[in-house]
């Protein structure tokens, strides 16, 4: 693909149309006199226009809108595109990097144009944010695993620093929101590192705690009773691997799915292990799985401190143990945020809207204390309303 200059007009389409014509204003003039800047693209003719395009003109659209300043024009194999300097120029930038991807065999979505498009904006505003580190087709085209007709890859850059730290440390801890990959991800290193040898097995643990709930005594032998807690666990391994090779696979104890509780005692080598739901440990469970590290293992950590469901006044393991081997050599800590999250776009909003949330809640309650705010740990009373809310315990007394 090429890109140059182009101080002409010429016949094309209509662009796609913007609500009232916005445009923002400023920018620096153009090198034609102060003018527009004008800027001419010519698409490969090995990439049909609709894979750059997407159908319906999708992925011009997101373009579109994405950079209200710029008028952007198609004409067979060309794009045109006049208006702010700036825009223009991360414009060219966008279909450099949409080249990029295509070039490797993997389709565009609009997903991955308005990720590519926001690493783009996040580094022409600031040249030393980390985004500006790495272009987004290096991220969006790191494949780790290909199954079942599918491949799995990072799709923003904190994951795939997520991911590189896998493979450079022994230890490492995925810490972020819900639906930010954070134990997809970690599956699929194992079922590659497993595949290529690196490691013997797989043992994939959590701890089996109820998300609010009190279930009571559930029927059934042991491993039916805890079989809820790590379903999602088998679903991310259903994904990844033949389903008719995982019942072979956890006979012969290459695969394992366990709670936490049955790590204690044991010494774990040449294994790849994957602690879920990490904010479920209390501080000494941390501890008991962190010291079952064998020989040419390898464990990844994953939680959401957000999502504490440890009764009142716990504190939450993976929280603390931030603070005790954040300067431990070997041992990495990946802090993942909303702008991560891959499942529906209404999640990610849903992130913020409960972060600000619980914010205000900081602000507005006397001595800082979310008033029931999301993984506070407050304490059984904190929700309720003031009116039905009981009389505040008393403080326990230390004695010492």
């Amino acid at each position: 693909m090429t890109a140059t200059s182009d101080s002409g007009t010429s016949n094309a389409r209509t662009p796609v149309q913007r609500p009232n014509g916005a445009r923002p204003a400023g920018g620096s003039p153009a090198a034609d006199g102060g003018g527009p800047a004008r800027a001419r693209i010519v698409i490969p003719e090995k990439h049909p226009m609709v894979t750059v395009l997407g159908s319906a003109d999708s992925l011009l659209r997101v373009i579109e809108n994405a950079f209200p300043g710029a008028d952007i024009h198609v004409r067979g194999n060309e794009v045109t595109a006049s208006g702010d300097p700036g825009e223009i120029a991360l414009v060219q930038r966008v279909f450099n990097e949409m080249m990029l991807v295509l070039r490797t065999g993997q389709p565009l979505t609009e997903d991955s144009v308005e990720r590519s498009i926001a690493m783009l904006k996040s580094a022409a505003v600031d040249p030393a944010h980390p985004e500006a580190s790495e272009n987004p087709s290096q991220v969006l085209t790191a494949n780790i695993l290909s199954s079942r007709g599918r491949t799995i890859r990072p799709k923003t850059l904190n994951q795939k620093r997520y991911v590189d730290a896998i493979d450079k440390h022994t230890v490492v801890f995925g810490i972020g929101p819900a639906g930010t990959g954070k134990t997809y991800l970690a599956m699929a290193k194992a079922v590659q590192a497993l595949q290529a040898k690196e490691v013997n097995r797989i043992i994939l643990t959590r701890p089996a705690v109820e998300a609010g709930e009190r279930l009571g005594f559930l029927p059934g032998t042991l491993y039916e009773k805890i079989d809820p807690y790590l379903r999602p666990l088998y679903d991310a391994l259903h994904d990844m691997m033949d389903p008719d090779s995982i019942p072979r696979l956890m006979a012969a104890g290459t695969i394992e799915v366990a709670p936490l509780a049955y790590m204690r005692g044991r010494t774990l080598n040449d294994a790849f292990i994957i602690l879920d739901e990490a904010q479920n440990t209390n501080p000494e469970q941390m501890k008991m799985f962190l010291t079952r590290l064998g020989f040419n293992s390898k464990i990844v950590i994953t939680g959401d401190v957000t999502q504490i469901d440890l009764p009142g006044g716990t504190r939450s393991g993976l929280k603390v143990v931030q603070e005790i081997l954040s300067d431990v050599p070997d041992i990495h800590f990946s802090l993942l945020t909303s702008t991560d999250v891959v499942r529906h776009k209404l999640v990610s909003r849903i992130v913020d809207a409960y972060e600000r949330w619980d914010v205000a809640q900081i602000g507005d309650t006397p001595g800082g204390a979310p008033n029931g705010a999301s993984g506070s740990n407050a304490g059984d009373d904190a929700g309720d309303p003031p009116d039905r809310r009981r009389a505040p315990r008393q403080p326990r007394r230390n004695h010492s």
